[in-house]
């Protein structure tokens, strides 16, 4: 059973990526080098942060990185936000009496302005803070504070994470909400992924805080059924999104079929709560049997009912915390972008029944989730 929960900082409980971005660029700028697109950044990023930098910055000293770095990240840190869902398993860990331990790179200057921000100070026993290599630390935690590995838990959201995790014997699960791609994360084999820890919750409630094998999920006995749409605007452009979950490939909104609802129903719903559209001129497309998919973040066994509709009124898109960002592209664009395996069996089936003026491949008109545009 687990007793104690070791979370990361940034990217596990809150979205720093942005400002550490900036104040990374900020660096590489001041040492005269190239700066980096923000998935460059996500790609090349790692800890401990020195290899980073070594890496790209050698002939700079790491006093005078740091100086770099935090003097610009103060300025912006107003950008930190919490991440969502975090709030309710700090709440949810209290309230099931777990101990609960920060072990995170972040300097303790910026920690007090984000805990202050956030409220999450109050939900850590205690945090470890600045720790430049992880695995350095883990053992001493442990052993401070009397924690037993079979009853931890480490959740982070970076290769690093995992690798401490195994260092120190504990469980470890990873996160989708940081700086780590999916194929990343694999790579370092941990106990558990999940898409936010409010999956998480959901999972160690149902087990009772025990860490059992993925094996054993109950949703893993029957398949799901799922709907998901190719939105068209005015323009004839269709609405593609993308999320961390389908290996942050592009695909179309969409979302599992509740108990007694009818798949219309469903299907406006999840884009309703996805990208606050209302449909119209809805028509079923094709099923799809997606199973054991290696570009979904876990194991399942999907059935996919995928239909075409257009906006009922204005396509102002505001995405919530399932995708990154989203793009409004010809049927012909959108097969040119890197897009999950369904949804291009589905865009290719649309495809061939439209008009070749509809094809024109333009350019996408990306925007970030939370931000609308017409």
């Amino acid at each position: 059973m687990i007793r104690n929960i070791i979370f990361d900082w940034s990217g596990t409980l809150v979205d720093d990526l942005p400002a550490v971005w900036k104040a990374t660029n900020f660096v590489l700028m001041k040492a005269e080098r190239p700066e980096l697109t923000l998935e460059q950044f996500r790609a090349e990023f790692c800890l401990p942060f020195t290899k980073f930098y070594d890496r790209h910055v050698p002939h700079i000293t790491r006093p005078q990185l740091e100086v770099w770095f935090h003097s610009h990240f103060k300025e912006a840190q107003d950008s930190v936000v919490e991440l969502p869902h975090a709030r309710e398993f700090l709440q949810f860990c209290r309230q099931k009496g777990l101990r609960t331990f920060l072990l995170s790179t972040v300097h303790p200057d910026h920690f007090k302005v984000q805990a202050g921000i956030t409220g999450f100070g109050e939900y850590l026993d205690r945090p470890y803070l600045g720790v430049v290599d992880k695995t350095a630390k883990i053992h001493s935690i442990l052993e401070e504070n009397q924690l037993q590995p079979e009853e931890t838990l480490f959740i982070g959201d970076m290769q690093h994470d995992i690798e401490t995790a195994r260092h120190g014997g504990v469980h470890s699960c990873a996160v989708l909400t940081g700086y780590n791609s999916l194929n990343q994360l694999r790579a370092s084999q941990p106990d558990l992924i999940v898409e936010h820890l409010g999956e998480l919750r959901t999972r160690l409630e149902t087990t009772q805080l025990e860490m059992k094998p993925p094996g054993d999920r109950p949703e893993q006995h029957a398949p799901v059924v799922t709907v998901g749409a190719l939105i068209f605007n005015e323009a004839g452009e269709a609405l593609m999104v993308r999320t961390h979950k389908w290996s942050n490939l592009w695909g179309i909104p969409g979302g599992k079929i509740k108990w007694g609802e009818p798949s219309v129903a469903a299907l406006r719903r999840e884009i309703k709560e996805e990208t606050n559209l209302e449909l119209t001129d809805i028509e079923f497309v094709l099923v799809q049997d997606c199973i054991h998919s290696s570009e979904f973040y876990r194991d399942a066994h999907f059935v996919l009912l995928n239909y075409a509709a257009r906006c009922a009124g204005p396509p102002k898109v505001i995405l919530n915390d399932e995708a990154r960002e989203f793009a409004w592209v010809t049927v012909q664009a959108a097969l040119a972008m890197p897009i999950n395996q369904p949804t291009r069996v589905l865009l290719e089936a649309v495809n061939k029944h439209q008009p070749s003026s509809a094809r024109l491949q333009k350019s996408p008109k990306i925007q970030a989730p939370g931000r609308g545009a017409e």
